[in-house]
Parts: C-alpha cells; structure tokens; sequence
C-alpha cells in the first residue's frame, strides 16, 4: 500500500502547484474554470446546475453551503487565524461563515481577511461581458468562459457558436490588406492578414523573442500556418440562394397584382358585376311603364 501522505508533504505539494501557476503567469496562465467563483453549483432547492453564486438564478434561494469564491472552502477551521469574526474553538460553515458578495461574479467571500481584501480587485471576472450577446454574469446563468483565440470572454449558451466562427477571415482570401502579397501573420481579434512588409507599424521597435502586434489593436499576432483560419466565401451556392430569393419576390409580386375576378372585375363575358346590375335595373324599370300605358289605353 502507499505510504499516506503526511501535512508536510501536502504543503509542499501545494506549494509546487502554487510556483507553476506563478512562473505561467499568475491569473493568465490559469484557466478561468479552475477558479472557485466560476465554478458549478447545484441548487439545494430547485436541484439546477448553475454557476457558483450567493443567490440561486432561479428560484433566488440562499444555499445551506456556500462556498468562498477566493479560496473555495465551505467550512472555516482556522481557530487563530486572519478570520474578521473570531470564533475560538468552533468551525462555522453556512451563513456563519459569509463575510461579503462580490459584485463582479456575485459569489460569497468568505469572512477571512485575505480573501476579502484580495478578491475585490483581483476577480477573474471583472468585465466579464458576452463578446456575442453581450450579457453580464447577473444576467445569465452559466459560467464564463474565454476562447482560446481570441482571448474576449463568451458566455456558456455562445461557447459553441463562437469558438467554431473565430477562425474566420472578414476577407474572401488570405492576402495582406496593404498590399497583394500573401498574409503571414493574422490576427485573431481582427480578422485580418499582414505580411512581413506591413506588420510593424512605424517608428515601433520590434525586440527579439517578442511576438509581434497588430497594428490596428496591438493583440498579439500568430503565423497563419499554424492556424486554421478560413476565409469568406460568396460562391456558386450564394448566387443560386440569391436567385432563387428574386424569383420567390415576383412570384410574390405577380400574385399580388393578379385579378382574380372579384366584385369588380367578375363577367360572364360582357361588362362588370356593377354594370350589368345598373342595366338589369333600367330594363326592369321600362318594362314597367310599358305595362302601366298599355292598361291606360285599354
């Protein structure tokens, strides 16, 4: 059997992990699902997966566990400890435990003074807003997540959906926009190709071991053949759509001025409905007094 590990070799575990995320860049180089505000969360009401937060998206119910959206505990320990609200001898969990809500990812921070002085300015979703629906985190339910290209943050209903158009020209090929020479460097955030030429702005020094910028939003650029970038295509298939949808509007159209023979225009060969109606009325009026001067000359 493995030996069980003892609290000295779980600090220093801890403490490996902690110098990893360190040295790949601190709050960059961890993932944004890996923090404890954006985590699931199920209601104890209403039984619905969700992001964690301090009130249920739902049903508005407060859960009988919440967790710390700094450091992720639901139940304190630290008899002497950094804890605002000394509790000697006693663990809190629940309630007991809450010291603030965050107004960024509105999760619990716990009463611990650490997390409440680090979590306010360091909150991994601060303007944290859908680049595709543009919906904050009060205004969905999910959590947030950041694609992978063009680093914007994207909510769960558009991580889909934005993740398979990203790598997606706004051209309709791969060539510089300055000139006609083939792009080597795109840019994700614009969609757009430089060549070697064009990809440095003026009077901007480029350092070696640094990867370049786009000159127009000065995000970091990616050789294009290392990416699966795809541009606009308008081809056979668009023009036939587009045919189709002009005979459907004078199909529409004829349809619309065609007579059909109402209370206007109905014959049985000779004039309208309403003149035929005038004459039928005259006749009948002159038959009438043919009749009455027959009677009187009778």
């Amino acid at each position: 059997m493995p030996k069980k590990k003892t609290g000295a070799r779980k600090k220093a575990d801890k403490m490996k992990l902690r110098q990893k995320d360190i040295q790949a860049g601190g709050l960059e180089g961890r993932s944004l699902v890996d923090f404890p505000c954006n985590t699931l969360m199920t209601c104890d009401k209403c039984q619905r997966l969700q992001k964690n937060r301090a009130f249920c998206y739902f049903c508005d119910s407060v859960q009988k566990l919440p967790m710390c959206g700094q450091c992720g505990k639901t139940k304190c320990q630290q008899r002497s400890g950094d804890c605002i609200i000394k509790h000697v001898g006693t663990f809190t969990t629940g309630m007991a435990m809450v010291g603030a809500i965050c107004d960024h990812c509105e999760a619990w921070i716990c009463h611990g003074k650490k997390c409440l002085e680090a979590h306010g300015c360091a909150c991994p979703c601060i303007d944290s807003m859908c680049i595709e629906c543009k919906r904050t985190v009060w205004e969905h339910g999910g959590r947030i997540f950041m694609c992978s290209f063009c680093r914007y943050s994207i909510c769960e209903d558009d991580q889909m959906e934005h993740q398979a158009s990203c790598q997606v020209l706004e051209s309709e090929d791969y060539k510089c926009g300055s000139c006609n020479r083939l792009g080597q460097f795109s840019c994700l955030r614009c969609k757009l190709c430089y060549c070697d030429n064009h990809v440095a702005r003026k009077g901007v020094k480029v350092e070696k071991g640094v990867a370049l910028k786009c000159p127009k939003c000065m995000f970091e650029l990616r050789e294009t053949k290392d990416l699966c970038m795809s541009a606009r295509k308008y081809g056979v298939r668009a023009g036939r759509v587009i045919q189709l949808r002009t005979k459907m509007m004078m199909a529409i159209t004829s349809i619309e001025n065609h007579d059909f023979g109402g209370a206007g225009g109905f014959s049985f060969g000779g004039g309208g409905a309403v003149e035929r109606a005038e004459t039928s009325s005259e006749s009948e009026y002159e038959s009438e007094e043919e009749e009455e001067s027959g009677r009187e000359k009778s």
